[in-house]
């Protein structure tokens, strides 16, 4: 079941963790759920309590030259299949994709002291899926969509307002539909590594490796 991204009510200063005292949780062997789906079910689901956007995610990409680059976007919804989120497919992340699928995420949750790493290929998932998301979108999002070549470069914000005011009088009075170049991506793991700050630096770090037979756990080193 992919599980879609809402807001709720962040409550700075609580902690969703009995016993934490503003102190580590371990993150233990024993306590930890065989499936690295529901352990980040868990540890989103405690994050949703204290972080003003635990979707956020950093996504990190290489060129064709293998030269990395990594942003900040938005998770809009995770399951069996991955972890999805939206972009311009013209976009400097969306050609890098084209070029080269593999990507790594990572979800840094700081009052919690915890970090989630993914990395799998990431695929676009089906239009009639991105169709949906987009029409749920604010219509200033929308109209955005179009209005922005994402990534490329434009003289000055006054040309881009103008492509914005452009774009929404040419649908004023209908909906607007989803770009063609627009849409979402879908990044199947191959590998999750769950990180829990300790004392001294003597990190707990757990990490699933997908295999023939399913995942396998294994502690690594700080």
């Amino acid at each position: 079941m992919e599980v879609g991204v809402g807001r709720r009510p962040c409550q700075l200063g609580s902690s969703p963790v009995p016993g934490t005292g503003g102190n580590s949780e371990p993150l233990s062997e024993p306590l930890a759920a065989p499936d690295p789906l529901t352990q980040f079910r868990r540890w989103f689901d405690q994050a949703r309590l204290v972080v003003q956007d635990p979707e956020a995610m950093a996504v990190a990409t290489v060129d064709q030259q293998g030269r990395p680059s990594v942003r900040m976007v938005l998770m809009r919804s995770f399951g069996e299949q991955g972890f999805v989120f939206h972009t311009n497919y013209d976009s400097r992340k969306g050609t890098e994709l084209a070029h080269n699928p593999e990507v790594a995420l990572l979800f840094h949750w700081a009052p919690l002291s915890r970090q989630v790493r993914v990395e799998g290929p990431a695929e676009r998932i089906p239009a009639d899926e991105s169709d949906a998301y987009f029409a749920g979108r604010p219509r200033g999002a929308q109209i955005a969509a179009w209005a922005s070549h994402q990534s490329r470069t434009i003289g000055s914000r006054d040309q881009l307002d103008a492509r914005v005011y452009e774009r929404a009088a040419a649908y004023a009075g209908h909906e607007v539909p989803r770009p063609p170049w627009w849409g979402g991506l879908r990044v199947e793991p191959r590998t999750f590594e769950f990180w829990q700050n300790r004392d001294d630096r003597l990190h707990d770090r757990l990490q699933y490796r997908r295999e023939p037979g399913g995942w396998r756990m294994e502690r690594l080193q700080p």
